[in-house]
């Protein structure tokens, strides 16, 4: 509100239009973070506005892969054990590790408005958790 000549005693006018709304922090705190997005309890918060968490619909899409590799560790052992173990530190070429590679899309749907993230994938846990926090928020939207 402001003064209109600056005196604290004269009618205060009402706040105008050009003046911010209303916080984002009033529709609550931050439950579930899914990369970008923000979801509280009424509202999922994304970098391109706001959607209402209330009959949201929400999908998981799967785009990665495991591969087998030999670490890098392995490879620079057995590399420079050359010379001092006859070659039979190339042995360690046969180390193998697992590497999940790729992507996870998470899109909400409410109403006409749609919003994908895509999250990098570096182990198969990331996959079950992204999964459990979409089962977790879609229970929520439910409510």
């Amino acid at each position: 509100m402001t003064f209109p000549s600056g005196d604290p005693w004269s009618v205060p006018t009402p706040p105008s239009a050009s003046e911010p709304p209303v916080s984002a922090e009033s529709a609550g705190p931050v439950i579930v973070e899914i990369a970008e997005m923000q979801i509280t309890s009424v509202r999922v918060h994304t970098p391109v506005g706001d959607l209402p968490l209330a009959g949201s619909r929400w999908q998981v899409t799967d785009h990665w892969f495991s591969q087998r590799v030999t670490p890098t560790w392995a490879k620079v052992v057995a590399f420079g054990g050359i010379c001092f173990t006859g070659g039979v530190s190339l042995l360690l070429l046969l180390v193998k590790e697992t590497v999940a590679q790729g992507t996870v899309n998470v899109t909400v749907t409410s109403g006409q408005h749609q919003y994908v993230a895509r999250i990098t994938v570096r182990h198969e846990n990331d996959v079950t958790a992204i999964n459990q926090q979409v089962n977790y928020v879609r229970s929520l939207a439910a409510l």
